[in-house]
């Protein structure tokens, strides 16, 4: 117990109603599972046993019960008492031991509670085992506590999943015992006195049968984690994890647990996810913004509805914005609204928002109009007009006559300079890109991009609004295509030169889906459209190096009509409107023609040879946006690449595999090849240093 005045407060308060004993977890900000905690919670369950108290509540104080292990710890030796010795200490308690949960319930704080007796939690209560996004299963009993709750089919869900359900979910499940009804302390003071008045004693789940076993259910998911988890350790291991619960009894289940949960420690895999899931946290974390107060945001506005424009409002909707859109008539702002309302339905469909909340936004929060004037109240208005400099530069023309003093133009630009754009209007301190990823409303990445006259304050709102809008905010100065479609013409070029080299398209795909990417460059390019990429080469002539190639192949592809998924054929067949591409005898014809007749020598490529260099050209290029100031930090790059591009979570990132799997091996292998292609391949004088220095681009992230 925590004295008054001592200098090192307990994480664990322990007080006493009546003949129940309350045991708060107070840890802030989220009760995070750090050493002390762990040891203050012994100790408060050593005190109860002692005490003449009858039961006890375990609850958390703030706003969550348990948010999970705590991040400062990750990659660290363990520190006794681990874990699996506090809950098992918790189960084994001669008296009733309650978990109340209200908040979170996240990884070791759901496993804690289900080490506790008893189980309440507040409505809304998120609970989850969050593990596998880490590369990781559960490791304090929640593969095999779990299963003799629920039964091992649902276990199985959850687990794999890794998405938090609600309390409301988890009580016909089985893994809470009570919703509480008031407020947190008194329902679990009510709970606790009904267990009292029952003379319930402690109920462990350890000691409940084991799961029944489920063949079909665990052939069902292997032969689904053959198809989606393909590279990944953790999901097949959860799988095991779980079989044991149906084949043990808990303490040999608890062991293989614990074997499986230290060998996913050792994964590179789980290295690369715990970059990943430090760098979405780090990279809004600006040394230059600290102290810089953001602007006021209560009205947005948006020109622009087709599918960006559309996206871009319906996200901002969904904070909680109110949204005017402009559109140049009035069949093209009916249009949009009905694009909106479609956004919003899917998000209903989603659990995302509720069916009187899209009634209440459509009538209330959003107008689609076709007068500028509409958003002389605007804080910020975001144009998403077609991707031309005369275009763009006409509607910024318009913001800046109608809008208020104060107010902020954002460009949605992916390639235009930034900087022009701003030039152009008489606020350049007000001009910032907001480059949104397309749908808007769902992807994560939005590069802010800064422009030299863009003033602090301006950034900073732009990263609020950012951070309010659910996204991973990076920040990229200005150059054409900004971090990532910048990054992406490298990589992408890297892959044509192969296709000049000997490799089909469908090749190179699936050698990069066995990497990890959902899509490989030619289905993606047959997704989006074959006309995008040739309107950007089109864009991009007159300023071409004459050393560069132009994929010619493409570009007649889209001469004969062949545009990709949306007309049946583009670097693949899509037969009776299928969304799965065949591969095409008539593409490896077309692109026969383009190959050369001497160097570079045509070869037969392995699939790690195609990845290695897709990757070297993805690094390289990342390289040169550093040493060039476009992006700050390595940190960037993988965040751009990783919630922007596809990366492969469990890879960490471009820059994050490139430490991994060493920089010097792939410097020599980018001199190899430039000895062919000394326009393409020429090394980044940042990966040189680095290699000469013996040092990684993590050294950089500061």
């Amino acid at each position: 117990m925590t004295e008054q005045g001592d200098p090192n407060p307990s994480p664990v308060h322990y007080d006493r109603v009546g003949a129940i004993a309350v045991i708060v977890i107070d840890n802030g900000p989220v009760n995070a599972l750090g050493q002390n905690l762990r040891r203050a919670l012994v100790q408060a369950v050593d005190t109860f046993v002692q005490d003449d108290a009858e039961i006890a509540v375990l609850m958390g104080a703030g706003r969550m019960f348990v948010g999970g292990a705590d991040i400062k710890e990750f990659g660290k030796p363990p520190v006794a008492p681990d874990l699996p010795s506090v809950i098992a200490h918790i189960e084994s308690c001669a008296k009733p031991i309650v978990a109340a949960m209200h908040g979170n319930a996240l990884g070791g704080g759901l496993e804690l509670a289900l080490g506790c007796h008893y189980r309440l939690a507040m409505p809304g209560c998120k609970l989850g085992l969050p593990e596998v996004t880490l590369g990781l299963l559960p490791g304090a009993g929640g593969t095999q506590r779990l299963p003799r709750l629920t039964g091992v089919e649902s276990a199985l869900e959850f687990i794999l999943s890794g998405t938090p359900i609600t309390a409301e979910t988890a009580l016909p499940k089985g893994v809470i015992d009570r919703l509480g009804t008031s407020d947190l302390r008194g329902s679990a003071l009510a709970f606790a006195q009904d267990l009292l008045d029952r003379s319930a004693g402690p109920r462990r789940v350890g000691d409940l049968p084991r799961p029944a076993p489920n063949p079909a259910a665990f052939a069902a998911m292997q032969a689904k984690l053959a198809k989606t988890a393909r590279g990944l350790a953790s999901p097949f291991a959860i799988v095991k994890a779980l079989q044991a619960a149906c084949d043990m009894d808990l303490t040999d289940g608890l062991a293989e647990e614990r074997r499986l949960f230290l060998e996913m420690m050792q994964t590179p895999q789980r290295a690369g996810l715990i970059h990943a899931f430090f760098v979405e946290r780090k990279v809004a974390a600006l040394p230059a913004l600290e102290g810089v107060v953001a602007r006021p945001l209560r009205q947005i506005g948006v020109v622009g509805g087709g599918t960006m424009g559309a996206g871009i409002a319906t996200s901002a909707l969904l904070a909680g914005y109110p949204v005017t859109l402009v559109e140049r008539d009035e069949k093209a702002a009916n249009t949009a609204r009905t694009t909106i309302a479609a956004n919003l339905a899917a998000a209903v469909t989603r659990g995302k928002l509720t069916q009187a909340a899209r009634a209440a936004i459509l009538t209330d929060a959003l107008a689609c109009v076709t007068d500028y004037a509409a958003l002389s109240n605007a804080d910020l208005a975001i144009e998403a007009v077609f991707e031309s400099f005369d275009v763009k530069t006409a509607v910024f023309a318009q913001l800046d006559a109608v809008l208020k003093p104060g107010a902020m133009l954002a460009t949605n630009t992916s390639y235009l300079d930034v900087n022009r754009l701003a030039a152009a209007t008489s606020r350049p301190q007000d001009v910032i890109g907001l480059h949104f990823f397309s749908p808007a409303h769902v992807m994560k990445l939005l590069e802010i991009v800064v422009a030299s006259s863009t003033a602090p304050d301006v950034i900073a709102t732009a990263f609020a609004l950012g951070k309010s809008l659910g996204k991973v905010c990076v920040k990229s100065g200005v150059c054409d295509g900004f971090i990532g479609n910048r990054i992406l013409a490298a990589y992408r070029g890297a892959a044509d030169r192969m296709i000049l080299q000997g490799a089909s398209p469908f090749q190179i795909d699936t050698a990069l889906v066995d990497f990890g990417f959902a899509m490989g460059p030619y289905a993606v390019a047959d997704l989006a459209g074959l006309d995008i990429g040739f309107l950007t080469r089109q864009r991009k002539e007159a300023s071409r190096d004459p050393r560069d190639i132009v994929p010619g192949w493409a570009d007649e592809l889209v001469h004969l009509g062949r545009l990709g998924q949306k007309t049946g054929s583009g670097y693949y067949r899509y037969p009776a409107g299928s969304r799965t591409g065949l591969p095409d005898p008539q593409t490896d014809a077309l692109i026969a023609k383009y190959r050369p007749v001497t160097s570079p020598p045509a070869q037969a490529f392995t699939d790690a040879q195609i990845q290695r260099r897709y990757l070297a050209a993805m690094v390289n290029e990342a390289a040169k946006v550093l040493h060039d100031g476009i992006a700050a930090r390595p940190l960037d790059i993988d965040a751009t690449l990783l919630f922007g591009y596809g990366f492969p979570r469990h890879h960490g990132g471009p820059l994050h595999w490139a430490d991994s799997v060493g920089l010097s091996g792939l410097l020599q292998d980018i001199n190899d090849w430039a000895q062919h292609d000394p326009f393409f391949w020429a090394p980044a004088p940042l990966l040189e240093r680095l290699v000469a220095e013996n040092s990684l681009f993590a050294s950089l992230n500061g």
